[in-house]
């Protein structure tokens, strides 16, 4: 019985995407800036898979026979967030983007949320970036209970909270609430609960953030899983990304470290299927926030947790590592960036050294993923994992490894 574990290393993209220019991102790469702050970071797990042996790989030194299958993939949907990039890779092409609202959100819709959520007003109703605007309105909420409703440029409709005002299982109330007038032409992305609390003189977010997402199309590739009889169990905010479509089981987590925990729990959980993680840290903690040096030891902290993982795997199992955007710390504005994200695979069903060069979509992983798991549904969009030569990178059971 075949397992995949695939991670999602949430916004550790590897360099402008061929279009960056029109999302007003040239210049970005994330791991390659972060690579030239901290040139001697320690990602050896990842290094012995083939990272730095990617096409266009900056910073991350390769090595000279790679354990596993390596290649980069460009995103072909109109944007540059967490859903547009998940959706895809399970084979939902988005060619519109998704509404956004650089100028707060139409009165309208405010005054329906308002009075649908039976509260005294909101506070904000514009972009904002979620660490500073809860400091500079947190005394004001708790004085009004007025939710802090804002946006990014990303397709977001935030509400921020104390706890003490409004517990965790009030503000998810509130956004799902939200979630039924967001509808029609504005029907966003996702609708996320921001709960926060006072740390002595500040405030600060804490681990019970939620997102309320649109639902996906159910032509995809979890679907095909679920339909097969086999498992899907995520972890992380994979269940929210994907609104519950396709989910056999869920388990939400902390941050990283409890991600990687509980990935390496399910091995002992589940017996055929996908394990699909979402480390969302990387980009909440430290691209948004501009902190560099704190994604460099996420990802240094990431690759001794992937080494942990390799060792525990069985021999039909196979890892698959990708991303969904970039947000590069080093670049302007505090948003996500257009660029190429990295794919790797590693297991004993796959080829060790093949270059995959660049794929046209982020739908190849999942593609990949459905061969290796015996999925005979072909993606809307995606190829398997193939080199420029059609060699294959992974061994199908019906195949000897020496036909490919």
């Amino acid at each position: 019985m075949s397992r995949v574990i695939w991670i999602v290393l949430d916004s550790v993209g590897m360099g402008e995407a061929e279009d960056a220019v029109k999302f007003g991102d040239e210049g970005a790469n994330t791991i390659g800036h972060i690579m030239e702050k901290y040139p001697d970071l320690n990602l050896s797990n990842l290094r012995k898979i083939g990272y730095g042996n990617i096409d266009g790989m900056a910073g991350v030194r390769p090595v000279e026979n790679p354990l596993g299958a390596f290649g980069r993939l460009a995103e072909l949907s109109a944007g540059k967030d967490t859903t547009i990039g998940h959706w895809e890779m399970i084979g939902i092409h988005t060619p519109q983007p998704f509404p956004t609202y650089p100028e707060g959100f139409p009165q309208d819709i405010i005054e329906a949320f308002v009075r649908e959520c039976d509260i005294p007003g909101i506070l904000c109703n514009g972009v904002a970036s979620g660490t500073v605007i809860i400091n500079e309105l947190g005394e004001e909420h708790l004085r009004t209970r007025k939710p802090i409703v804002y946006t990014s440029a990303d397709s977001v409709f935030q509400i921020a909270c104390d706890e003490s005002i409004y517990p965790p299982e009030k503000l998810y109330e509130m956004c799902r609430t939200a979630r039924g007038i967001l509808v029609g032409e504005n029907n966003v992305a996702r609708v996320i609960a921001r709960p926060f609390v006072r740390e002595g003189d500040a405030f600060v977010r804490t681990a019970n953030r939620r997102d309320f997402s649109r639902k996906p199309d159910g032509d995809n590739l979890l679907n095909y899983i679920v339909d097969s009889k086999q498992e899907v169990y995520a972890i992380g905010k994979i269940e929210d990304i994907f609104a519950g479509v396709g989910i056999s089981r869920a388990v939400h987590t902390r941050d990283n470290e409890d991600g990687m925990d509980k990935t390496i729990e399910a091995l002992g959980l589940v017996e055929e299927g996908l394990i699909f993680t979402n480390l969302v840290e990387f980009d909440s903690t430290w691209g948004h926030r501009r902190d560099v040096e704190g994604y460099a030891r996420g990802l240094e902290n990431f690759d001794r947790r992937l080494g942990e993982l390799m060792g525990k795997i069985g021999d039909e199992d196979t890892i698959v590592i990708t991303a969904d955007h970039g947000c590069d710390p080093t670049f302007k504005g505090t948003d996500h960036t257009r660029e190429y994200v990295p794919f790797l695979l590693y297991g004993k069903r796959i080829k060790a050294g093949v270059n995959l060069g660049t794929g046209s979509t982020f739908a190849d992983s999942g593609q990949t993923v459905a061969e290796l798991l015996g999925i005979k549904k072909k993606l809307a969009i995606g190829r398997s994992s193939e080199n420029e030569h059609g060699k294959r990178a992974f061994s199908l059971s019906q195949y000897a490894l020496e036909n490919f």
